[in-house]
């Protein structure tokens, strides 16, 4: 069974959609599909997760984030207008 990663469309979102995968343009039906006010992804992505720790190391500059943190970026129609969302939570198999 193949895992997928979900990414929920703002509340109103219409087509057509223009994804985006850290800035990459996505295709739909090859990168991703969409279902049920989501957009689903079969391919691994991750956010980075900072705790206070490392939160408190790059605040005071001792070093950067160097984790993979993938962001999923999409534009919408929305009441008759193109508006755009960025940074949507990725939402693990699970």
């Amino acid at each position: 069974m193949t895992e997928i990663w979900r990414v929920a469309l703002p509340r109103g979102a219409e087509p057509p959609y223009r994804v985006f995968l850290n800035g990459v343009p996505q295709r739909e039906g090859i990168d991703y599909s969409v279902g049920s006010g989501e957009l689903l992804f079969s391919k691994p992505l991750e956010k980075e997760k900072l705790g206070v720790g490392r939160w408190t190391a790059m605040f005071l500059g001792l070093f950067g984030s160097y984790g993979k943190n993938d962001t999923v970026d999409v534009q919408y129609r929305l009441a008759g207008r193109d508006v755009s969302a960025t940074g949507l939570e990725i939402i693990p198999p699970g």
